[in-house]
């Protein structure tokens, strides 16, 4: 009889953890009823179908996927320029630039929602465009790390000097030879900031609450009134993360192979 290594067997209960919290929520948004049995007591598709056709949750799932797309653009359209100059032409500012960027993980949600309510409540400035704001700020670390990495990567510093020998200028150099081999690190990085913002709960909720109801707060409503509604919520969720972590390790595998080309 083969025995099972110590590696396989805690790789096999890492995955039962990871998944057996996933596997009981779909089949708890898929059950007529689960109260006495091990498993439900029949399947239906009941809950889905009540889910897709409520206005109230395509409201919402339209609210956070504008808000977390929109700020996702105008984050990338503002931060990997931003980053592209540091790399290129302020080298010696990289280290703090890093180093400052990656102090908005120390800021909790809670207090920086409680920060922006004294400072912005009652000046005319909509909540919203606040928060999208305050998202902005949060995506640094992301966009501006996966940036730096395929920046440096690709040597952005020498193409940039080759192609103004050529006659090109700063800006055709930069949107016709730096963004195309930079593509594939913006890309991944947007998935990821799109997802987070996605499923952000605390400052929207804090800062705007019920007049801008998004994904993450129809499902917390839901949970007070009907389990199986909000575990169809999570499984629709977990699908659209799947989408999303599908294309950033397809596009992560595009840019390690374009790297091993000689």
């Amino acid at each position: 009889m083969k025995r099972i290594s110590l590696p396989s067997l805690s790789f096999a209960l890492v995955m039962l953890y990871l998944f057996l919290p996933v596997a009981a929520t779909i089949l708890y948004s898929l059950a007529t009823e689960w109260n006495s049995t091990i498993l439900p007591e029949g399947l239906t598709g009941k809950w889905f179908a009540e889910l897709y056709s409520d206005p109230r949750f395509l409201q919402a799932f339209g609210r956070s996927f504008l808000l977390s797309f929109l700020t996702t653009v105008v984050a990338v359209i503002i931060i990997v320029p931003a980053v592209f100059s540091i790399i290129v032409y302020a080298p010696r500012m990289e280290r703090l630039v890093q180093i400052l960027v990656m102090l908005t993980y120390a800021v909790p949600g809670v207090i920086m929602a409680v920060g922006l309510i004294r400072t912005y409540s009652g000046n005319g400035i909509p909540m919203v465009i606040i928060t999208a704001g305050a998202y902005l700020v949060g995506l640094l670390p992301y966009l501006y790390q996966g940036t730096r990495n395929s920046l440096l990567a690709m040597q952005a510093r020498s193409l940039m000097e080759a192609a103004e020998l050529l006659g090109a200028s700063h800006w055709q150099a930069f949107v016709r030879i730096i963004v195309p081999n930079i593509m594939s690190g913006i890309f991944v990085s947007s998935l990821l900031s799109f997802s987070i913002l996605f499923g952000e709960f605390v400052l929207i909720n804090i800062l705007v609450g019920g007049r801008y109801e998004t994904l993450q707060m129809y499902l917390y409503a839901k949970l007070s009134s009907s389990g199986h509604v909000a575990s169809a919520i999570t499984v629709t969720y977990f699908v659209l993360m799947a989408i999303i972590t599908g294309l950033v390790v397809k596009f992560t595998r595009r840019s390690f192979a374009r790297k091993e080309v000689p």
